[in-house]
């Protein structure tokens, strides 16, 4: 009789691969010019995370035999999401704290940049004061530190829950009743 991969067996494996291509993009990315870390267009890079926990969702499936139930479909999900997110959290400390240490300082001045130019778009920019302004970016800089990543793992997992349920929604099928 044949041996069924666990959920978080298939987990394990689709994430490391989802987090090791996102990392490849982050780090070529940064190489063409680091300064795209802080743009909105990496969202892409969430996006194609989805769409690979999906595609590999759908190879679960199909390998349990076409069918999986909901909890299954979601534990899968769940903990691809998980695994890639702890890929890349390894990559971005190493690339924040080992690679490039001067790059938390030129993100945190390109998001500054990108949150004042929504912000006088809004007309609220002249509404802040110099104090509020370097809070704000000191907050962008300390979401660099070690700690920093840490604690918005921590929120991002919550993220991961809700789009894991999502996903899991997608991934299951039914195996059909028979009617008599």
């Amino acid at each position: 009789m044949e041996t069924q991969e666990t959920p978080f067996k298939a987990a394990l494996r689709s994430g490391l691969i989802i987090g090791l291509i996102s990392l490849v993009i982050s780090y070529v990315v940064y190489f063409i010019n680091a300064t795209s870390l802080a743009s909105s267009w990496m969202l892409l890079l969430l996006v194609l995370s989805f769409v690979l926990v999906l595609v590999f969702g759908f190879s679960y499936r199909k390998e349990l035999g076409g069918y999986i139930p909901f909890g299954a479909a979601f534990q899968f999900s769940f903990f691809t999401l998980v695994v890639a997110g702890i890929v890349g959290l390894f990559g971005q400390l190493l690339l924040f704290q080992v690679i490039d240490p001067a790059l938390p300082g030129v993100l945190a001045d390109q998001q500054m940049q990108n949150t004042m130019e929504v912000m006088e778009s809004f007309g609220a920019a002249d509404a802040m004061s110099t104090e509020q302004i370097d809070e704000m970016k000191q907050g962008m800089l300390d979401g660099y530190t070690v700690g920093g990543q840490i604690k918005s793992f921590g929120f991002v997992l919550i993220f991961y829950a809700i789009c894991a349920l999502i996903l899991g929604a997608i991934i299951k099928r039914k195996e059909p009743t028979p009617s008599y």
